[in-house]
């Protein structure tokens, strides 16, 4: 495993998530989720539809409050954390504004907190060199391709200098080859930048080579059946997906789901 901090950087103590259906029924989309998130990690949450992955994510980032149960981040609550600007998000599509150029598209956050024109147009330039885009500065987002779109929403994410870095399925509508070439990119950057990141994903495979720990969430209701330590060397590159190693966490994490 990588060397990740044993300082807790999110603290998740019996959180559970009920919604109203339309039917003014009940449904519990997350029961008794209990765990710690250490500072420096990558960990992913896996799981079906239906999970709660996405529900935990967006509780984590202060998108939504627990109906139960008690969340910290770095020892203050979620919306302390998100009014200091500590997250930093990758949704499933890139969401850019096609009428703004990359690199105004990267600026946006910090023109929305004001900071001075020299230093957007810095900051935005340094992350578009982090994501390998630097080149493609005053493109349209409609000239790039799926995988350079999300390379964009990444070093907008990062551009606020984010302590966490919050990702929901950012890979998932891409074919293989460019999720392939983005999983090595997003490695790379984390390293350099020694983020925490919060995952998304329902692809096993994608889990097992990203992370530290793989947190495996199961349905009907939502919770955490098992939370695997992933002690694959680093830096990993696809060839580690070729050994037994890996093999047998894919193995040992797909059993997790037998009987659901």
């Amino acid at each position: 495993m990588a060397a990740v901090g044993t300082d807790v950087e999110i603290m998740l103590k019996d959180i559970g998530m009920t919604y109203k259906s339309n039917t003014n029924t009940d449904v519990v989309a997350l029961t008794n989720v209990t765990m710690n998130i250490y500072k420096g990690e990558f960990i992913s949450l896996l799981g079906p539809s239906g999970c709660g992955k996405t529900t935990l994510l967006r509780i984590i980032a202060d998108l939504l409050t627990p109906s139960v149960g008690e969340i910290t981040v770095g020892g203050e609550t979620p919306r302390e954390a998100r009014l200091k600007r500590k997250y930093g998000i990758v949704f499933q599509g890139a969401v850019l504004y096609e009428w703004r150029t990359v690199k105004k598209n990267v600026m946006l956050p910090l023109e929305i907190m004001h900071l001075p024109k020299k230093d957007c147009e810095e900051r935005a330039e340094k992350m578009l060199e982090l994501v390998g885009l630097k080149d493609f500065a005053k493109h349209y987002p409609r000239q790039l391709s799926g995988g350079m779109q999300q390379r964009v929403g990444i070093a907008r994410a990062l551009a606020i200098q984010p302590e966490i870095l919050l990702m929901d399925e950012p890979f998932s509508a891409l074919d293989e080859f460019t999720r392939e070439r983005l999983h090595e990119d997003l490695l790379r950057i984390w390293r350099k930048t020694n983020k925490t990141i919060v995952f998304v994903t329902h692809n096993i495979q994608e889990s097992v080579f990203l992370s530290d720990r793989v947190c495996v969430l199961s349905p009907h209701p939502g919770r955490l059946s098992a939370l695997i330590d992933i002690d694959l060397p680093r830096p990993r590159t696809v060839q580690v997906k070729n050994t037994p190693e890996f093999t047998g966490y894919v193995a040992q994490i797909r059993s997790s789901f037998e009987g659901i």
